[in-house]
């Protein structure tokens, strides 16, 4: 069943040195063309030829995409272009937002980092191997989740919200973004629009096809982070069979508001467990106007797994949801 052959399909290779270029050619190519930016999950796809877009439309020479800098509203402003490197060194990344730079920190290796875009890790697509493999399942308009039969090797899958797909988001960054209630930066031909970083993932219900909100011919453009979380009491946790190069088997992203030894605001984010970084909000609305000790973090674990459905394979991941919750609230700090 798999298509991998290592070798890619001719196809127009287009690198606009302007944003307006970009979208043109993508409005005039439309589901025709593929959005290249660092190339970390593009390369695969067309190697393997499970994508053969008739046009690649290279974001390399957009600079204006590039860059870390102040927000109007005082928060960060990062394009999508920003290498992930560059987000987990900057300074004011790091002062202020520490979540989202340790989260940057445990995406692949070094060189990776180096190479893949903040953008690209939001906006690629899952890594499940069946769909990843060429074989016809339900998100590659098939009638089936291989993932999902009583044969199926699915340790890495979801326990929430599946909809005939039980695949996983894969981003390290996203839970982190989440939890600062970013916003994305979309662009096309027609108009810009903002999209709370909690909406623009999407779950197979929606649309099986996207794990994002973009359409063919929107480019996500940058990250918006608020100044509302700046500052705060932060943790993230990336829990993975190797230390480098492998995707989360689940992860969390926590920020907390603390103030009087209460808890005044939470945001609680997991990843690696359902098709989009999955907000905890019954966690969050078990935590919030209480004190932050051990009967605290308990209540919150006792919830943490409420609705999953494990798989044959991954049934581990309902300890693993609970334990990583009560550590993002027992081990937070500032």
């Amino acid at each position: 069943m798999s298509n991998i052959r290592d070798m890619m399909r001719s196809f127009e290779l287009f690198q606009p040195t302007e944003l307006e270029g970009a979208l043109t050619l993508l409005r005039e190519y439309g589901s025709d063309a593929w959005v290249l930016s660092g190339g970390m999950d593009t390369f695969d796809w067309l190697k393997d030829r499970a994508k053969q877009p008739r046009v690649v439309v290279d974001l390399g020479g957009l600079e204006e995409l590039r860059g870390i800098s102040e927000g109007d509203d005082g928060g960060l402003l990062i394009g999508a272009r920003t290498t992930i490197t560059e987000v987990a060194t900057h300074p004011e990344v790091i002062r202020r937002y520490r979540l989202l730079a340790e989260a940057a920190d445990m995406v692949a290796t070094p060189q990776i980092r180096n190479q893949g875009t903040l953008g690209g890790n939001l906006a690629q697509d899952t890594r499940c191997w069946y769909y990843r493999s060429g074989w016809p399942c339900y998100r590659a308009g098939g009638n089936t989740c291989y993932a999902n039969t009583p044969t199926s090797i699915n340790r890495e899958h979801g326990i929430f919200e599946a909809d005939r797909c039980v695949a996983v988001s894969p981003s390290d960054t996203a839970p982190a973004l989440v939890a600062l209630d970013a916003r994305m930066v979309v662009s096309s031909h027609r108009s810009e629009r903002i999209v709370d970083a909690a909406d623009f993932f999407i779950t197979p219900g929606t649309d099986i096809t996207r794990m994002t909100v973009l359409h063919p011919g929107e480019i996500l453009v940058a990250v918006q982070i608020p100044e509302r979380w700046a500052g705060k009491t932060f943790y993230f946790e990336k829990v993975a069979d190797r230390q480098a190069w492998d995707f989360a088997l689940a992860s969390v992203a926590s920020a907390l508001e603390l103030s009087g030894g209460l808890i005044q605001d939470a945001r609680i984010v997991m990843g690696g467990v359902s098709p989009r970084p999955l907000r905890m909000r019954r966690v969050e609305e078990t935590i919030v106007g209480r004190a932050l000790d051990d009967e605290t973090i308990e209540a919150a674990g006792a919830v943490a797994a409420d609705g999953a459905r494990p798989l044959r394979f991954n049934q581990y991941k309902l300890s693993l949801t609970r334990n990583l919750v009560k550590r993002a609230i027992r081990e937070a700090t500032a």
